[in-house]
């Protein structure tokens, strides 16, 4: 990793809220100065400070190229992986906190707390930064409360968060580079008890002794750099894994492409997914994480099913609703007043009679994904909207719909004409306070609703 000198860090300090573009163009040479570094320092700061706001207000950390932070997780994602991790610990953690309420002291290790090796012995070498760096996967034995480990340790933007609730977090990651900016990173942002292997994550995996927590984010492109998608072709294969991922933790967390079928993904790991994670931010999904852990029954049950987007959550029983494609044969109210768009989350999920169960709607017809109800349903997790107006595809209707409205916000679902098609055929500009929804409603009428955002 370069470190940046004193020319270049106060030409970043000088110029990080400009056009990188203008910068590239038009900044004078000065000696001393690495323009490029500076450049991607100022271009990932910007990033940063919408994607991950809490590591751009930290003084000293080391941005990579623009394509790292554009594919790097947000702090968003990755604080809901630390949530997930604390969530699922939880009951050792508060068995370990009563012991010390009781009187023991804290330097005493108690039987709930196992001796913790997370590798074989090794020449770890200590650093200036305090972070423990090591080339290849071996390590020394720990006592710990807690230990994780990331065996795909990347940028490190999860680990970081994933790491504070750990009292002993290891990072694994092959690239030199990345290991050395992680390092330096981990240490700016105060995480003490992190540890930075550089070595082959599946290798040290093999190696290690028993942790509480494993994370692993497979790489999602081929040796040609072409995207995959099925996790048998993404790097590592965690489908030839699972058996060891389950011997040496507690649980593993596995990010997936939100491109998955999440059925088919559970169906893949065999009985072993304990929980689906359908992570959404800004209404657009982003990461499918399944957690593993060993079966508590002989007959492998179900998995937890979680549907977040923003600060929109809600968890469901999969086995409950394994038909959740389908229309519940509840008949439409016979006042139609409101419209509702489930979020991201909930569409991947694909639990439609839940909704409809949990919130008193009904769905609109097969397939359509919409849901209407007579009055209005507080906290529905997606977009709700005040119907004013539905009627077919007729002129006579179209007309008693638009009432010389010029433009609208339009959207089609299940409909046999596109969203820019039917704005053509309705010669309708786009924006405006009106929506229009084109949907087929159950008797399979095609049909269209205008209505107004609530």
């Amino acid at each position: 990793m370069t470190i940046m000198n004193d020319e270049t860090r106060e030409f970043v300090a000088m110029h990080r809220n400009e056009d990188v573009r203008e910068l590239a163009l038009k900044a004078k040479r000065v000696e001393g100065l690495d323009l490029p570094l500076a450049l991607d320092q100022i271009a990932g700061w910007q990033i940063a400070r919408k994607k991950l706001p809490q590591w751009a207000s930290c003084e000293g950390i080391v941005y990579p190229p623009h394509i790292s932070m554009e594919q790097c997780s947000s702090q968003f994602t990755a604080q809901y992986k630390s949530e997930i991790a604390q969530t699922l610990l939880a009951p050792a953690a508060t068995v370990r906190a009563r012991v010390s309420d009781s009187g023991e002291s804290d330097n005493q290790t108690t039987k709930s707390e196992p001796q913790l090796s997370d590798s074989p012995e090794s020449d770890t070498q200590e650093t200036k930064t305090g972070v423990r760096v090591s080339d290849s996967s071996e390590s020394d034995t720990l006592v710990a409360r807690s230990s994780m480990v990331d065996l795909t340790g990347g940028f490190g933007v999860d680990f970081s968060y994933l790491a504070r609730g750990f009292s002993q977090a290891t990072y694994v990651e092959r690239q030199r580079h990345l290991c050395d900016l992680a390092e330096h990173n981990m240490a700016a942002l105060g995480l003490d008890q992190a540890r930075i292997v550089c070595g082959d994550g599946v290798e040290y995996l093999r190696q290690m002794g028993p942790v509480d927590f494993i994370y692993l984010d497979p790489a999602r492109r081929d040796e040609h750099g072409s995207r995959t998608y099925a996790i048998e072709d993404c790097t590592p294969n965690v489908l030839e894994l699972r058996d060891l991922l389950l011997a040496k933790s507690q649980y593993t967390l596995v990010k997936l492409s939100p491109m998955l079928d999440w059925r088919k993904a559970v169906a893949d790991f065999d009985g072993t997914v304990r929980e689906v994670h359908i992570v959404a931010t800004g209404n657009e999904c982003k990461e499918l994480l399944l957690v593993l852990g060993q079966q508590v029954h002989e007959e492998p049950s179900a998995p937890r099913v979680f549907c977040v987007n923003d600060n929109q959550r809600i968890d469901y029983d999969s086995a409950a609703y394994t038909q959740g494609l389908r229309i519940g044969g509840k008949p439409l109210p016979e006042a139609k007043n409101y419209l509702y768009e489930p979020n991201a989350s909930i569409m991947k999920a694909g639990c439609f009679d839940l909704v409809e169960e949990r919130f008193g709607v009904t769905q609109v017809g097969p397939s359509s994904h919409l849901f209407v109800s007579a009055t209005p349903v507080a906290d529905f997790p997606g977009r709700g909207f005040a119907i004013e107006a539905i009627g077919g595809m007729n002129k006579k209707d179209i007309k008693r719909l638009l009432n010389g409205t010029k433009q609208a916000n339009i959207a089609v679902r299940n409909f046999p004409l596109t969203a820019p098609q039917l704005r053509k055929k309705l010669k309708l500009a786009d924006g405006g306070p009106v929506y229009l929804f084109g949907t087929t409603m159950q008797g399979c009428d095609h049909v269209l609703l205008r209505t107004s955002k609530i």
